[in-house]
């Protein structure tokens, strides 16, 4: 399957909101990296299982019943977009931020305190506050971070590695940088975790919209994303190796249940939570395939999300190329003069590149070039610092970031380039 220009038309008409923005002005969405806008499927079924499923769960009338349905058919679905091990190994929560600090709160119980985790050095801080947080509280002894390249922008896994030892007990890293488009080696980084009986644990928050995400096939133990990067509804949800689910004991309330994903979870769950991220997933499974039945059968549906989200980057490896070469009439974004990219110049083999932009341009300042791009060009690109480490490493406080996904155009990126090329040319 390829997305060309039949599908991405059929692809827009889920996401009205590509083209124009709330008061009907046309424009284009390049804030993605700060959350996706929601598909269609994703929001109807989130209003249905609000009105018709609205009870709490264990009761034998059908609104309590639905709700139960609602919420394994949501942990269904997320298995499926994950291949994880079954609806058993998902759990929820509020945020990816919430879901870490469960996380390294149960494993902190674990430790003695003189163990260490490892980090990259372009983590967002969802995935190092609650790993600095065991340190200040003495459950472990440091935290470490592994640098990254500053030409290239790649992670340095040599540095990594060396940081990683016999008193490792957790590597955690973002599956891209939501600063740098940059993506992490996970199976190699798996493999450099597990030798030394440690865990991997993924923030995949910035990249589980651009491409496959094989929990099993990339050996990571805990993988965390947001729904609301994911085209759909805010909250979040992490995928837990099936024993880790069992064998730690989260932050909980002593009545809540022992066993399970419902053992992490905190009070009452939202039921249309679950039924939005399943209208997302099964929107994915449908560009995957036509059958209207794919998206009911698990190992379908497996199979279509995976040939879905390995079209979608392909797709996206259009708009990252024609970012950075240009298309022979309109300069590359690297070429804008008194432009600083931060980030990959080039499409690492083998590895890809996330379409994220960060970037600085001369005689500006964030929040006014933000401004202009709007009220000039209709584009929505934000400034700030992303809760990303990296601001800090190149003294900023906040930087430009346009992100790409797979409902946005050509004409999106060359509007960008233009706009950044004519703005540059009048500051001189």
């Amino acid at each position: 399957m390829a997305i060309d220009a039949p599908m991405l038309a059929r692809i827009r008409r889920q996401f009205p909101a590509a083209a124009r923005d709330a008061t009907g002005r046309h424009r284009a969405f390049l804030d993605n990296g700060a959350g996706t806008l929601v598909c269609r499927a994703a929001a109807e079924r989130e209003a249905r299982a609000r009105i018709d499923w609205s009870a709490n769960t264990g009761n034998v009338f059908p609104e309590s019943k639905g709700a139960e349905a609602t919420i394994l058919a949501g942990r269904e679905a997320v298995s499926d977009f994950l291949n994880a091990d079954g609806p058993h190994a998902i759990l929820s929560g509020e945020s990816a931020t919430s879901l870490l600090f469960s996380l390294s709160y149960a494993l902190g119980r674990t430790f003695k305190g003189d163990e260490n985790v490892v980090l990259t050095a372009y983590e967002h801080f969802a995935n190092v506050s609650p790993w600095e947080e065991l340190a200040r509280i003495g459950k472990i002894h440091e935290v470490r971070y592994a640098k990254f390249d500053t030409e290239t922008f790649l992670l340095d896994v040599d540095d990594l590695a060396s940081h990683v030892d016999r008193k490792t007990k957790v590597v955690a890293v973002a599956a891209a940088s939501n600063f740098l488009g940059t993506r992490s080696p996970l199976p190699e980084l798996a493999r450099i975790a597990h030798e030394v009986g440690a865990l991997l644990v993924v923030d995949a928050v910035h990249h589980a919209c651009h491409g496959p995400t094989d929990v099993r096939a990339l050996g990571v133990d805990a993988l965390v994303f947001s729904g609301y990067k994911l085209f759909s509804r805010h909250g979040s949800f992490l995928y837990l190796r099936p024993d880790l689910v069992e064998e730690l004991w989260p932050y909980k309330v002593d009545a809540s249940p022992k066993h399970g994903p419902e053992k992490w979870e905190w009070g009452t769950r939202d039921q249309a939570m679950f039924a939005a991220v399943s209208g997302a997933i099964d929107y994915l499974a449908s560009l995957g395939g036509t059958a209207r039945t794919s998206a009911k059968s698990g190992a379908q549906r497996r199979a279509r999300v995976r040939m879905a989200m390995e079209s979608i980057e392909r797709y996206e490896l259009g708009l990252n190329r024609l970012i950075l070469k240009g298309d022979g009439t309109t300069p590359a974004l690297p070429d804008v003069p008194g432009l600083t990219l931060f980030g990959p110049r080039t499409i690492p083999n083998g590895l890809g590149r996330d379409p994220t932009f960060t970037f600085k341009l001369a005689g500006f300042e964030d929040p006014e070039l933000s401004r202009v791009l709007y009220d000039t060009y209709g584009l929505a690109v934000g400034g700030e610092d992303y809760f990303s480490r990296v601001p800090r490493l190149y003294g900023m406080e906040t930087a430009m970031r346009a992100t790409f996904v797979h409902y946005n155009t050509r004409a999106d990126a060359l509007v960008l380039l233009r706009a950044l090329h004519e703005l540059a040319a009048k500051r001189g």
